[in-house]
Parts: structure tokens; C-alpha cells; sequence
């Protein structure tokens, strides 16, 4: 494996935890919302992720043939909605309460929103870690001709 493919998939996996954060950011500011575009409320949004293969073949095979393709890393494939079931809330001043005066109130729990976003923030770090290892290993080899 190269050196610009290693910077390629810790750049990928910022990229992705990157955009994992900001979903985060939206369930966490959506978590009253009771009203969306849909006409209900609000619904949790997650993030799933999928590797991009690097096996031994492909590199092979990319060597023989006089390739630089870059594989490996991870991309995010998709943003689900939660199914889980929304809150009801007893508020029957609120206007969109129904008939018994409860509001559906969105499946975004605060308290998962935030150990989610604490895990994206660690793996985050960890890819800059990784990152200025790979630096540092670079700077290194570059010394070793002086």
C-alpha cells in the first residue's frame, strides 16, 4: 500500500465521521419538532457507513497493470430514519396535540444523540491520529537521505 492510499483512507473515515457529526447535530436540533415537511414529526436520521474494499487481488491486479487506483477506507452509503415509535407527550395546548390533547413528540432521545456524537468525535480523533502518524513516517523517510 502506498503512502497517498493510507492518506486516502484516513481521509475517508474524517469525511464520513465528519458527516456522521452533523447528522447527529440535526436529530439533536430536530428533538421537538412536530411538524416536518411530511406533516408528522420528526424522525431520527442514521448514518450507515460501508467499507471500500482493499484486497490483496485488487492492488495486485492494479500493480501488474500499471494502476494507481486508490481503494480502501469507508464512504457513507445511506441516511435511515429511525422506525421506532414517536413520544406521546400530554400537551393539549400545543397545536398539533389530537383529539385527547397528546403531541407525537419525535424519537430522538438526547441522551443517545449525545454518546453518539461523543463516539464520532473519538473515532474522529483517532483518524487524525492516524494521520499525523502518517506524517510523521513520511518526514522521517525524508530525513533518512540527508
Amino acid at each position: 500500500m502506498s503512502f497517498l492510499n493510507s492518506l486516502n483512507i484516513t481521509g475517508s473515515a474524517l469525511t464520513a465521521e465528519r458527516f456522521r457529526t452533523d447528522i447527529i447535530l440535526q436529530n439533536i436540533a430536530n428533538q421537538n419538532t412536530t411538524r416536518t415537511e411530511d406533516g408528522g414529526p420528526y424522525r431520527r436520521k442514521q448514518v450507515v457507513f460501508r467499507e471500500q474494499e482493499l484486497s490483496f487481488d485488487k492492488v495486485l491486479g492494479n500493480a501488474v497493470q500499471k494502476q494507481r487506483k486508490s481503494s480502501g477506507g469507508v464512504y457513507v452509503e445511506e441516511v435511515v430514519e429511525n422506525q421506532e415509535d414517536f413520544v406521546p407527550v400530554y400537551n393539549p395546548r400545543h397545536p398539533d396535540a389530537n383529539e385527547e390533547g397528546y403531541v407525537m413528540m419525535p424519537n430522538v432521545s438526547s441522551t443517545e444523540e449525545m454518546v453518539d456524537l461523543m463516539a464520532a468525535t473519538r473515532a474522529y480523533e483517532a483518524n487524525i491520529t492516524a494521520l499525523n502518524v502518517t506524517k510523521s513516517m513520511a518526514m522521517k523517510a525524508l530525513e533518512i537521505g540527508k
